[in-house]
């Protein structure tokens, strides 16, 4: 297997994470989906990373999906719980996490337009979205040491590669004096050498 992905996408880092956490072996391609002639529109017709190309050359997309098939595919440290209802909980943690960088991601590309192109009630429609999305997630952990209780599984990755983006991002937001409790959970996530390994960077130009 291949993956297609870039240095900085909180999305693809998730991938990332699951590989190291499953011991997937699993061949990266770094390409950034910004730039002319990116090999990602040619495995993805949406042009975003990440992308897992499989074995048979098919592609799979996007993050939540590939997640999917690799917790399948590998028996090794199941990270989405297996009983149907609790699996339903995991992926309702990753879709929040999922939509709060959405909303980020936004802003990011906001703020690389001209200042006069730029929409301040965009941004902060964007800003709105994160902020809820961060005062559910502190509500939903409350006092355990991971999202869904005792043991580490997908949700504690996607929240993890959230926190780790707006660290990344928005050096300036106060999340971690706000929400307490998240703060902590991403300090034990970020004991945890799979995090370690994909912490964003930005690419060295060429």
């Amino acid at each position: 297997m291949k993956l297609i992905t870039s240095l900085t996408s909180p999305y693809g880092r998730k991938v990332s994470i699951v590989l190291a956490e499953k011991r997937i072996e699993c061949q990266v391609m770094i390409a950034s989906p910004w730039e002319e002639g990116t090999i990602v529109t040619e495995y993805n017709p949406l042009g975003k990373v990440p992308v897992l190309i499989l074995d048979d050359g098919k592609p799979v997309y996007d993050s939540r999906v590939i997640v999917d098939y690799l917790d399948q595919v590998s028996p090794v440290g199941r990270l989405i719980p297996s009983d149907h209802r609790q699996g339903i909980r995991a992926k309702r943690w990753e879709a929040l996490a999922d939509g709060i960088i959405d909303a980020a991601t936004v802003i990011v590309q906001e703020r690389k337009r001209p200042p006069r192109q730029r929409s301040s009630e965009w941004i902060a429609r964007q800003q709105d979205k994160i902020d809820r999305g961060l005062e559910q997630l502190s509500i939903d952990l409350a006092d355990r040491k991971w999202c869904m209780g005792d043991s580490y599984c997908l949700a504690d990755i996607a929240v993890g590669c959230l926190l780790g983006y707006l660290e990344f991002r928005f050096p300036e937001h106060a999340w971690a004096d706000t929400y307490p409790n998240l703060a902590a959970l991403y300090a034990r996530l970020n004991e945890r050498q799979a995090f370690v390994e994909t912490r964003p960077v930005e690419p060295v130009p060429a």
